[in-house]
């Protein structure tokens, strides 16, 4: 791909990202190409209809979110500071893919069977399994959750409630996950949770 053609793929990416994350799944075609300052032309021919345009979108904050992760385990000095960083850098990434996955169900269930996408997955849950096996190791977590416990509690959490404000939505975010982390630090008074903790193999059978 010649270098202005990738120039504008990635601007029309951010740009829907943004566009999205702002006012929700129905923001017009023409809008996203004045943002990303190209013409509804180039758009098409990179992006043929809004479900290339969703995959594509996903795809990046995949990526993102993976990123993030790699960065906060490298170089946090320990594993929950590592696992905080990682809830509050990512949120907005994991809150945009939740909303795709919600707004574009039929386009979503294709993007979790792309390789490259599970591969991320895969990724990312040996991160998160790694920053968990140490938090619980030096003592900050506690030790009745598993890593798909973790896993899906962030995923919850970033869950949109219709009809909330998009600034409640995000004041909430932030609250919940102070909440969410909080409970997870290790406690000599913390109730044992019922039945069996969920593991990383639980959620991606094929990848662990």
């Amino acid at each position: 791909m010649r270098a202005d053609a990738r120039f504008n793929r990635e601007q029309i990416i951010e740009a829907a990202r943004a566009l999205f994350a702002e006012r929700g799944p129905d923001v017009p075609t023409e809008e996203v190409a004045r943002r990303a300052g190209v013409g509804t032309g180039t758009l098409y021919r990179r992006f043929p209809d809004r479900q290339a345009l969703i995959s594509a979108v996903a795809s990046d904050g995949f990526h993102r979110v993976v990123a993030i992760a790699r960065t906060a385990e490298d170089e946090e000095p320990d594993a929950w500071g590592a696992l905080t960083r990682f809830v509050h850098q990512a949120g907005a990434e994991l809150r945009l893919a939740t909303w795709l996955s919600v707004w574009f169900a039929s386009a979503w269930a294709e993007l979790q069977e792309d390789p490259e996408n599970r591969r991320l997955r895969q990724i990312l849950l040996k991160i998160l399994d790694r920053i968990v096996r140490r938090a619980q190791s030096d003592g900050d977590m506690r030790p009745d959750v598993d890593t798909g416990d973790v896993a899906l509690l962030i995923a919850l959490l970033f869950r949109p409630i219709p009809g909330l404000r998009t600034d409640l939505t995000r004041r909430s975010a932030d609250r919940a996950s102070a909440l969410m982390l909080d409970s997870l630090r290790a406690r000599d008074d913390a109730r044992q949770l019922p039945g069996q903790g969920i593991t990383a193999a639980d959620l991606d059978p094929g990848g662990h």
